[in-house]
């Protein structure tokens, strides 16, 4: 009787309301957004866009989890702008990874990044096998054909292609750099590097590991080009430069280059210079060490041919270098060993350009 009446009232309360219920339909799925929380400010900050929808990939990302507090950059190198930080034994998505597969490019909308990826070490990201992932970067791979490198020691970036300019930071072992140029000698490479002047830096060729230097633009100290290089594997000009050899500064205590070459990293390198007589620089001391009992050299040379090539070991003559002649020779793991070049003057302007090649064979 009560429910009776307590029904009666509600309808004489109600008169003349009215009652409908709505039902929700999503026409699609509701769209998950992830935001970061902002710091707090003292003052209020406009909303930022939104960030476009990460592009749709045609390989399905790997699983991956951080052994480490990690850093996320733009770019797969120490030298680019840390984005973020993600905890240890944090789960990634890992879409690409670059030339050298030192470094993993991940999802990470929290960087604010176009695309909102960035970039991890790969050595703190632990997987399931190896993640089957596209290359990122690189001629072939990259819309843009950008030539990428990877430095194979820590080393400086300097402001121009020499020992006498400014550093205006440094590189680590396996970061990747984008190679935009090469001095005239091809012993000193341009790349993109954010701090330096317009946006580049020179590293020394000895210390990097690339493909196709030679189709690289020759760009002078002050960033002009002046000429395109030679496709690869074709024969240095028999006379590249009638133009004394620059100075700089080597000697058999303070060699232009001290190399060490390992089994776990860098196992060759090239080094290209000049030396010219009766002015000019006319000797050049190139240092380096290897592990393995079998090292390869190469010499390549181009110019009046009046020189004198030699190899040392622990500053002791050993055998004679020949332009154009492979020497294997049994090496001694321990010692040190040093290539000198030497012009002779006959007369007139005598010059030579050469490149020098280093393999351990293991």
């Amino acid at each position: 009787m009560k429910k009776i009446f307590s029904i009666c009232w509600l309808a004489v309360f109600c008169t003349g309301c009215s009652f409908s219920v709505d039902v929700i339909e999503a026409a699609t799925p509701t769209k998950l957004v992830v935001t970061s929380t902002l710091p707090p400010s003292p003052t209020l900050k406009p909303s930022e866009t939104p960030l476009p929808p990460l592009p749709t990939s045609t390989v399905a990302p790997a699983a991956g989890t951080t052994s480490t507090q990690v850093n996320v950059r733009v770019e797969p190198s120490t030298a680019g702008e840390v984005i973020g930080i993600i905890p240890a034994n944090t789960s990634v998505e890992i879409i690409g990874k670059d030339p050298g597969g030192n470094w993993w490019q991940i999802n990470y909308p929290a960087g604010q990044t176009p695309g909102g990826r960035g970039w991890v070490t790969a050595e703190f990201i632990v997987t399931t096998g190896e993640p089957t992932v596209p290359v990122v970067g690189g001629a072939g791979v990259n819309p843009n054909g950008d030539h990428v490198a990877i430095i194979q020691q820590q080393l400086n970036v300097r402001s121009g292609p020499g020992t006498s300019f400014n550093s205006i930071g440094t590189l680590n072992a396996r970061d990747v750099v984008t190679l935009t140029g090469k001095d005239a000698n091809g012993a000193w490479l341009q790349i993109v590097f954010a701090a330096g002047p317009g946006g580049t830096g020179w590293v020394n060729a000895a210390f990097v590991q690339a493909a196709d230097v030679n189709s690289l633009p020759i760009v002078t100290d002050a960033g002009q080009i002046v000429g395109t290089g030679t496709p690869e594997n074709t024969a240095i000009p028999a006379l590249p430069t009638v133009a004394p050899a620059a100075q700089d500064h080597d000697s058999a205590v303070a060699p232009a280059v001290n190399i060490t070459l390992t089994a776990g990293g860098m196992r060759s390198f090239q080094y290209s210079s000049d030396v010219s007589s009766p002015i000019g620089d006319a000797e050049d001391w190139i240092q380096f060490k290897t592990f393995s009992v079998n090292t390869k050299l190469e010499l390549e040379c181009a110019g009046s041919g009046s020189y004198l090539a030699e190899l040392l070991l622990n500053y002791s003559v050993v055998d004679t270098l020949v332009c154009g002649k492979i020497i294997l020779f049994l090496s001694d793991p321990s010692g040190v060993y040093t290539a000198h070049f030497v012009s002779f003057p006959t007369g007139g302007l005598e010059y030579t350009k050469y490149t020098l090649r280093v393999e351990a064979i293991p």
